[in-house]
């Protein structure tokens, strides 16, 4: 009984630690969309960037660190290099985000080994991004993702097809608990909306259904003809306040694109016909050539070797 009592403190206190790191007292959170360019502030005591570290770690916990930025230069070293950069105000520049990024970023500052400024952790920045993917039913069409700040929502588009059932999973990727984050006084919520922001709670065609973790909300319908270029957005709110958003938008292919394909595939079938059938006739026609070529030779050979004698002469009227 104490052992059991125990776990469930330690799992307890872990959690109020989270809802406070979360509620902002302890560091910078910073939402985004998979796809955004976003800029991660540095809390400097220097104002040359030469000095400056930034160092990434995936979950708070971690002993270890990757250093992205050392002394104002990038390590080449690490995946991300090419999307990182450092702003004359030692900001960190993170382009095409992906949910490989999410975790938590450091900047500190120093000079001969010495650390400048206050260990200020409050000023560490974490990252959490907001993804949607289609399900593997779907997997045959092809899909792209870009986003945006919480003011106009990122964009997904699939060329798929009416009548067909589609399902996408909007997952905040974060270093956090999302049990935590659910709490009361986070109010931190997931929800799928269409293009006038009313929640698809409320339209029976869809299923929305919320997983065992908190962070994860699927979508799932089937597709009308009047879908085509319909928007659907999944919102990340905190404390009643958008901080995030992913769009996906419906494509469905263009008819006028399909013909010209298979106009294109007949003209192409009809022209390889029309060659097959001038080889075959060359072939076939080859023998007779060559007979009538042998024939020629021998009748000119006939009149080129005849007597002079048997030469007509032509008659001469007197």
């Amino acid at each position: 009984m104490l052992v059991c009592f125990m776990f469930h403190l330690l799992i307890y206190i872990i959690m109020i630690t989270e809802i406070y790191c979360v509620s902002g007292t302890s560091g910078v959170n910073v939402f985004i969309s998979s796809g955004e360019n976003v800029r991660l502030s540095c809390n400097k005591a220097l104002s040359d960037c030469k000095s400056t570290t930034w160092t990434y770690k995936k979950h708070y916990s971690d002993s270890a660190s990757v250093e992205l930025i050392t002394g104002g230069i990038k390590n080449k070293d690490t995946e991300r290099h090419e999307r990182l950069s450092l702003e004359s105000d030692c900001s960190l520049n993170i382009k095409d985000i992906t949910v490989e990024d999410y975790g938590l970023y450091i900047c500190r500052q120093y000079v001969n080994g010495e650390q400048q400024g206050p260990d200020a952790h409050f000023d560490d920045v974490f990252l959490h991004v907001l993804h949607v993917s289609v399900s593997p039913s779907s997997s045959s069409s092809s899909s792209s993702l870009s986003s945006s700040s919480p003011s106009s929502s990122s964009s997904s588009q699939t060329e798929i097809s009416p009548g067909r059932s589609v399902t996408l999973s909007c997952q905040l990727y974060t270093l956090y608990s999302c049990y935590g984050w659910a709490s009361n006084s986070n109010k931190l919520k997931l929800l799928w909306v269409n293009q006038t922001g009313v929640d698809l709670k409320t339209d029976s065609r869809y299923q929305i259904l919320s997983s065992s973790d908190p962070c994860i909300l699927t979508l799932t319908t089937t597709l009308l003809n009047e879908d085509d270029n319909r928007e659907w957005r999944c919102q990340f709110t905190h404390k009643d306040q958008l901080e995030t958003s992913v769009r996906y938008t419906v494509k469905y292919s263009d008819p006028a694109d399909t013909a010209s394909e298979t106009e294109v595939s007949v003209t192409a079938g009809s022209l390889y016909r029309v060659i097959v059938i001038i080889v075959e006739i060359a072939v076939f026609a080859a023998p007779t050539v060559i007979l009538l070529q042998i024939i020629c030779a021998r009748r000119a050979g006939r009149k080129d070797s005849k007597h002079p004698e048997e030469i007509e002469m032509p008659t001469i009227l007197e």
